[in-house]
C-alpha cells in the first residue's frame, strides 16, 4: 500500500475545530467492549471489535491535530496532554494504593532492598512501568488495565519524532511497526521483563497511532477502495489465522497474541475509518446514543481507570445479596450478566465521584455528569 505523500507542513491547522462524533462513537463503543471483556472474559470479543487498537488509533488521531495546530510548540502539547491524563491517574492511585496499605501491603513484602521497594512507588506518580500492588486477585485485576495508561503515556510522549518520520514515509513507518510486532512475538529480543512489556505494548499497537495520523492527514479517505479491501482482508485474514495457530493459556484472545493483535487491530481499524460516516448529524438525531457518547468521551479516563474497581465492587455487593434469602432465591446472583449489570451503575457512581478530576486536569468548568447541550470536552 504505497501513497506518496508531501511532508504537511506543521503549521497547518486541522480542517475542522469541533469534535468527530463518529470518533467519539468508536471510543464510546470501544469502552463498553473493555468493560464487557473484563466481566465475561470472552476471546472472541477481541475479534469481533479490538477496543485497544481502536482507542489507540484515535489518540493518535487527535494528537496529530494537537501537533498540528501551531499555536505552541510540540513540547506544551505534550506537557497539555500529560496534564490532562496524570492527574486522574494519581487520584486512582491514591484510593487503590490507600486500599492496600490499610489491607497491611507494604510495597517490601516481597523482599529484597526496602529503600529500591519504596522508591518503586514513584511509578504511581509517573507511571513508565508497572507500579508495585499488593499480592491479591483483586489488587491485580484493578491495577491490569494500567498497562494502556503506559503505553498511552510513551505513545504522547514519542508522537512528535512519530509523527515527523511518518510524514517523511508513512506506510514504511508503519510497516517497521509491524515488523516490530513480529520481533516482539518471537522473542528474540533479549529485553529485561520491565522492558519487554511496554516494548511490546508500543510495536502492538504503534501501527493503530499511526494510523490516526494518517487519518488526520486525510490519507486514509483518498486511499483507493479496491487497496482497501484488499489491504484489510490480507491482514484480517493473516492477524486471524497467527492468532488461532498460536494459541495460549487463554486460547485465541489476541491480547496474549502481539503479532495477530497488531494486524487484527491494524486492518480493523482501517476500515473502520475508510469507510466511516463522512457526517456525524446520525448520532446527534438518537438522543440517548448522543448522550452516551458525550458522557463516556468526557469521561473516557474515569470510566477506563475505574471499571475494575466496579466489577470488584460488584461481587463484593452480590456476595452480600447471597445473605438474603429473598435476593438469593428471586436473583440471578451467580449469572455473570448479572455481576456486568450491577457494575454500570457502580461506574456511574465513580463518574459522580472521581469524574470532576478529568475537567480539572483539562482546565473545564466541573460538571457531575456532562451531557449534550453543555460545554463539550476541548481537545488540548
Amino acid at each position: 500500500m504505497q501513497v506518496q505523500v508531501a511532508e504537511r507542513p506543521a503549521a497547518t491547522p486541522p480542517a475542522s475545530s469541533g469534535r468527530n462524533l463518529y470518533l467519539d462513537f468508536l471510543r464510546a463503543v470501544a469502552l463498553v467492549r473493555v468493560v464487557t471483556y473484563h466481566a465475561f472474559n470472552w476471546a472472541w470479543l477481541t475479534l469481533v471489535f479490538p477496543a485497544m487498537g481502536v482507542m489507540f488509533a484515535l489518540a493518535g488521531s487527535l494528537m496529530a491535530r494537537s501537533l498540528d495546530r501551531g499555536d505552541r510548540s510540540a513540547a506544551a502539547v505534550v506537557r497539555a496532554r500529560l496534564r490532562r491524563l496524570l492527574p486522574p491517574v494519581w487520584l486512582f492511585g491514591l484510593v487503590v494504593v490507600t486500599a492496600m496499605l490499610l489491607t497491611g501491603w507494604r510495597p517490601d513484602d516481597g523482599g529484597g532492598s526496602k529503600a529500591a521497594a519504596w522508591a518503586r512507588m514513584l511509578l504511581w506518580i509517573v507511571p513508565v512501568g508497572e507500579p508495585p500492588f499488593a499480592p491479591t486477585d483483586w489488587a491485580w485485576q484493578i491495577v491490569a488495565p494500567l498497562w494502556y495508561i503506559r503505553a498511552y503515556l510513551l505513545f504522547v510522549i514519542l508522537s512528535p519524532l512519530l509523527l515527523r518520520a511518518f510524514r517523511r514515509a508513512p506506510w514504511a513507518a508503519v510497516a517497521s511497526f509491524l515488523a516490530l510486532a513480529a520481533l516482539a512475538q518471537s522473542e528474540l529480543l533479549p529485553l529485561p521483563e520491565r522492558v519487554a512489556e511496554p516494548f511490546t505494548d508500543l510495536v502492538t499497537f504503534g501501527a493503530c497511532w499511526l494510523l490516526g495520523f494518517a487519518h488526520q492527514d486525510g490519507l486514509v479517505r483518498r486511499l483507493p477502495v479496491a487497496r482497501v479491501v484488499a489491504v484489510a482482508a490480507a491482514l484480517l485474514a493473516l492477524g486471524g489465522g497467527f492468532a488461532l495457530t498460536h494459541q495460549t493459556e487463554e486460547g485465541y484472545d489476541l491480547g496474549a497474541i502481539p503479532f495477530g493483535q497488531a494486524l487484527w487491530s491494524f486492518g480493523f481499524v482501517l476500515v473502520l475509518l475508510r469507510f466511516g460516516p463522512r457526517t456525524d448529524g446520525w448520532v446527534r438525531r438518537h438522543r440517548p446514543v448522543h448522550a452516551g457518547v458525550v458522557l463516556l468521551n468526557a469521561r473516557a479516563v474515569t470510566v477506563y481507570l475505574w471499571h475494575e474497581v466496579a466489577l470488584v465492587l460488584a461481587v463484593v455487593l452480590i456476595d452480600q445479596m447471597w445473605r438474603v434469602p429473598a435476593l438469593e432465591n428471586f436473583l440471578p446472583l451467580g449469572a455473570t450478566w448479572f455481576l456486568y449489570l450491577a457494575a454500570w451503575p457502580l461506574i456511574g457512581l465513580a463518574v459522580v465521584l472521581v469524574g470532576w478530576c478529568e475537567d480539572k486536569a483539562a482546565r473545564r468548568p466541573v460538571r457531575l455528569w456532562p451531557g449534550p447541550g453543555r460545554k463539550p470536552a476541548a481537545v488540548a
